[in-house]
């Protein structure tokens, strides 16, 4: 998520500051037991249903790489802020899982390549995002997917990438893609939202 080059991102926010407090949030530390199970249930239908390698990107606190972890999938994070990572590690610590600080537009995975490109609410912080969308498609095996959740906020200057404009940058990468609406399930956000808020599953041919 950040730097300084690190630890402030693309989108001016330092993530590093904001870490010890991210899990605060109902969507991000899951600690709600019925929005942790609205998550798991979402990702079951969107991550391969047999275990397989998983990148998450813009891991953050590694919330949602616990919860694929804990399917059965091995989990790879990126992010770049080095004290989401370190709360990360903590979290999954004995896990099947491992956490680097990077870049989640490029990477630091060499020649490794997944089932499945789990990328929740970074999209909108890149300025090239159709160039990480290129990269992404590119770490994949055959048959894997793009998870992509995204959406837009905000009523005076709102920010994000609105669903019709992601798909139209997949249309070239893929061959098959799925938009789930995610603004009237409550249960994911821990309360009730009234902007744009979605998921992407794309498979390219």
């Amino acid at each position: 998520m950040s730097n300084d080059t690190d630890r402030t991102g693309t989108d001016g926010v330092d993530w590093d500051a904001r870490a010890a407090a991210f899990d605060d949030e109902p969507d991000h530390g899951l600690r709600d037991p019925s929005v942790r199970a609205a998550w798991d249930g979402r990702l079951r239908t969107w991550l391969p249903g047999r275990a397989g390698d998983v990148l998450d990107l813009g891991c953050g606190t590694g919330s949602l790489s616990l919860l694929a972890a804990e399917q059965g999938h091995r989990v790879t994070g990126v992010d770049r802020s080095p004290a989401m990572v370190a709360l990360a590690r903590e979290k999954l610590a004995g896990r099947d899982a491992v956490f680097l600080v990077g870049d989640a537009a490029a990477p630091p995975v060499g020649e490794q390549r997944y089932d499945a490109v789990l990328v929740r609410h970074v999209l909108w912080t890149l300025p090239e995002p159709g160039g990480a969308l290129r990269h992404w498609r590119g770490l994949l095996r055959p048959g894997g997917r793009l998870v992509l959740v995204e959406g837009v906020w905000g009523t005076v200057s709102p920010v994000g990438v609105p669903a019709d404009l992601l798909t139209a940058l997949l249309a070239p990468l893929a061959g098959r893609v799925r938009v789930e609406r995610l603004s009237q399930e409550a249960a994911l956000w821990g309360r009730e939202v009234d902007d744009e808020r979605y998921a992407v599953v794309a498979v390219p041919d």
